[in-house]
């Protein structure tokens, strides 16, 4: 495989914001009177803010109009907002600056690939929105992962086929929208936890674009 472009999801690969949907969703679930964990957290990585509404929604059995529905997702990003708006460039996870400068000086071209809303206000807070040709987000697509559309409207923007870009994410529903689009995929995390991608890393702290690559071309 030869790899001219490498596509980023935000949350759990360039930063980790986990903590403050969790708080955001949290505050929401209580609102509705809806238990509400970690666990359940965890099952909406990588999902759109309408699956995550709707995944609390059935585990309270509530049944809710459009309109209210539209309410309640405005006041979860209003929560996530206030948390984010603290953000700052030591927020991004460890080796992922050097691997992008790294990219950069290799001729690698890079895009973003998130259900996120919130994405460009997130790299502009890290002060990293300068490194990316592309950048597709929430705001962009219509069906969420495991569609692979973010991925593959990301390679049409760096005018590239899946076949030469290189996806990296932290969610199952990301390897699987990133395989079901013919892309090669690095996951991020805990091999137990990730199934199916090209290979499994625990993050970018000892991981330069060499071992990547290596990564990639053992399969």
């Amino acid at each position: 495989m030869k790899v001219h472009a490498c596509i980023f999801d935000l949350d759990g690969v360039i930063v980790d914001t986990a903590s403050h949907h969790f708080v955001a969703w949290s505050r929401l679930a209580d609102e509705l009177g809806v238990p509400f964990s970690k666990d359940d957290n965890e099952q909406l990585k990588g999902v759109s803010r309408v699956d995550s509404l709707e995944y609390i929604l059935r585990k309270g059995g509530l049944i809710l109009d459009p309109p209210t529905k539209i309410q309640l997702m405005q006041r979860k990003n209003e929560h996530y907002l206030s948390l984010a708006e603290g953000t700052t460039a030591d927020d991004a996870l460890p080796g992922v600056i050097p691997l992008l400068e790294e990219l950069r000086s290799n001729g690698i071209k890079i895009a973003l690939g998130s259900s996120s809303k919130n994405a460009q206000l997130i790299l502009d807070r890290l002060g990293i929105r300068h490194y990316f040709d592309a950048l597709v987000d929430g705001n962009h697509i219509t069906l969420s992962k495991p569609d692979p559309e973010v991925f593959l409207m990301g390679a049409k923007q760096l005018e590239l086929p899946p076949s030469h870009c290189l996806v990296f994410e932290d969610a199952q529903s990301g390897i699987d929208s990133a395989k079901a689009g013919g892309f090669d995929v690095i996951g991020i995390g805990s091999e137990k936890n990730l199934i199916g991608a090209s290979a499994v890393i625990p993050g970018f702290f000892d991981y330069n674009w060499s071992k990547i690559k290596a990564l990639v071309h053992k399969q």
